[in-house]
């Protein structure tokens, strides 16, 4: 008994998560004046000011344990998206919830089926577990929804459609996504991760609740208040989808897993049509420069991105180029564990930010072609 590994293999051959340090510790080791972080799609804007102001009334009630169920906020989520209660679930980021619907349908002879390089978390979750991952590679930096159900089977359970696509920042349109649903074996669920959903403007991005839920199709969608209501750091996401599919991860899920200070200020968020608007529109713009900004320096950028982030194509070991970028003040995201050794994922920033990386970028590349 003693030589019987304590860690589960499947667990084992995992690698963990390697968070960036704080950006004011950067700054301590390399002497750096300025810091520049857009390395994790975080929105650029802050939160709401009527989440600030929910934040601040339920600070005085914070030695309570917050709403186990949620209930405010998901009953504020079903009458947003016109469903019932039971066909929402709410947990720590959207995130969190694909661990615990991996938790709820996964056995070890499971598998799921997903693009690559694409969200990590979808392939981790299943590996932890013991199920299987089948990665099919993109085309042209886009899902391939014909190659995606080539590779699906019957031990598949779960096929994810990364819309809009992180970390390449394109989407599946409207088209793609029947043809998809018009063959999918019906054993599966399809999670369609809509994260960035706020962001996209395309008239041919379909809306997976309106479009795939609420027309009966075995489908979870999922989105979060991470991005463009700039609640990152209180993590909220959440998912619309089947009712047993929410009973299911209801069962697994941890009781406590979302805080009440987050719970409010996603609350409050809802329904400021607006600042999303206002939010989206300056996104647009700024992305724009961005990809501007790398392909004038001859690099190659997934196309056309549609979120609030561009993937660079760097032509070497991104994370030689992340090091570079990193002395320079620039905090990217190499991208080698999202299955992209050559490619850097750059989050849109304020446009002083985003001028600020380009500038970088610029030294950063000129260094490399005088090395020679």
């Amino acid at each position: 008994m003693a030589d019987t590994p304590l860690v589960r293999p499947a667990v084992q051959s995992l690698v963990p998560y390697e968070p960036g340090k704080p950006v004011e510790e950067v700054q301590r080791e390399l002497g750096l004046e300025r810091v520049v972080k857009l390395a994790s799609n975080e929105g650029q804007y802050g939160p709401f000011p009527e989440a600030l102001a929910a934040i601040e009334r339920g600070a005085p009630g914070l030695n309570r344990y917050p709403d186990g169920g949620a209930y405010l906020l998901r009953t504020a989520l079903a009458e947003r998206h016109g469903v019932d209660l039971e066909n929402v679930t709410i947990a720590a980021g959207a995130d969190s919830v694909i661990m615990y619907l991996s938790i709820a349908l996964l056995d070890p002879e499971d598998e799921i089926v997903c693009g690559w390089p694409s969200f990590p978390s979808y392939v981790l979750d299943a590996l932890k577990l013991g199920a299987g991952a089948k990665r099919v590679p993109l085309t042209d930096h886009r899902y391939d929804v014909d190659a995606i159900l080539g590779e699906i089977g019957s031990r598949t359970k779960i096929v994810y459609l990364c819309n809009p696509n992180n970390p390449t920042g394109t989407m599946i349109g409207r088209s793609e996504i029947e043809s998809y649903f018009e063959r999918v074996p019906a054993h599966v669920l399809t999670v369609l991760d809509e994260a960035y959903f706020e962001y996209v403007e395309a008239e041919a991005y379909p809306d997976g609740i309106e479009e795939s839920v609420k027309t009966g199709r075995r489908a979870l969608v999922l989105r979060t208040f991470s991005k463009i209501y700039g609640l990152a750091g209180l993590r909220v996401g959440y998912g619309v989808g089947p009712a047993e599919v929410v009973e299911a991860i209801g069962k697994v899920r941890n009781a406590f897993d979302i805080n009440q200070t987050a719970q409010d200020a996603a609350r409050a968020s809802l329904g400021n049509a607006a600042e999303i608007a206002h939010r989206r529109r300056e996104t647009a713009e700024e992305r724009s420069r961005l990809e501007e900004a790398c392909t004038g320096l001859g690099l190659t950028v997934a196309s056309p991105p549609v979120a609030n982030f561009v993937y660079v194509e760097t032509g070497e070991d991104s994370r030689a180029v992340f090091d570079r970028l990193l002395r320079e003040g620039a905090i990217v995201r190499p991208l080698g564990p999202f299955g992209a050794d050559d490619a850097i994922r750059v989050t849109v920033g304020t446009r002083e930010e985003n001028e600020f990386f380009a500038a970088a970028l610029e030294r950063v590349l000129q260094g490399a072609h005088t090395s020679f």
